[in-house]
């Protein structure tokens, strides 16, 4: 199934919400972060510092795939409360607690899309635009940006969301691995293979 890239919109109260600064912890802030996690699994009400922290950014990362502020909020309940259902099953694995949220947010997604058969929504903005030209060959950034913008959507749905999460949101590739569950080189490498086959659809588009 394709995926509907729309520009976003801006001044909207959810896109205003930073991503969060650096998506990579260091090896004390995940270990601070892992005792918030014991504490909230031998006691529940203690979930709620790590609510406070990661509400807006998973908030976010729903809104730019539903493009619908009431089911963003509605997802992002529905996303802690299976989180903290489930809290007494969760395991650490040396990786942020949020690529676990970031996971159930992603499942969340698949079943509302699945149950309402919808078609997906992928919100980006400029600047991402400009950033993913950039590792574009000198051809291809020429070319127009509703050209670029027609090619994302003949991607497929793991393809666009592995570019949205690299260039939109800006998400470095180690956070991304531990989100999608996959090696740093299988990651590169399959980006790579992304990259070049937008060039080609870009280029195909380009002399029609």
């Amino acid at each position: 199934m394709q995926v509907c890239i729309m520009a976003e919109k801006q001044g909207h109260m959810l896109t205003s919400i930073p991503m969060a600064g650096p998506h990579h912890l260091t090896v004390e802030q995940v270990e601070d972060e892992q005792r918030l996690v014991l504490a909230a699994q031998k006691d529940p009400r203690q979930f709620e510092p790590l609510y406070t922290r990661y509400y807006e950014r998973i908030a976010q990362y729903l809104y730019h795939r539903v493009e619908n502020k009431d089911l963003a909020f509605e997802l992002t309940a529905h996303v802690f409360y299976k989180a903290l259902e489930n809290l007494s099953r969760y395991k650490p694995m040396g990786v942020p607690f949020s690529a676990w949220l970031f996971r159930i947010a992603g499942n969340e997604l698949n079943q509302w899309y699945r149950k309402n058969k919808t078609r997906r929504t992928i919100s980006i903005d400029e600047e991402g635009i400009n950033y993913l030209k950039q590792d574009l060959d000198d051809t291809v950034r020429q070319e127009r940006e509703s050209l670029l913008i027609e090619a994302l959507q003949q991607l497929d749905e793991a393809d666009v969301e592995l570019v949205h999460m690299r260039f939109f949101e800006k998400r470095n590739f180690r956070e991304i691995c531990d989100i999608l569950e996959i090696g740093e080189s299988a990651c590169k490498m399959r980006l790579y293979r992304i990259l070049e086959k937008l060039k080609l659809v870009m280029k195909a588009m380009a002399e029609k």
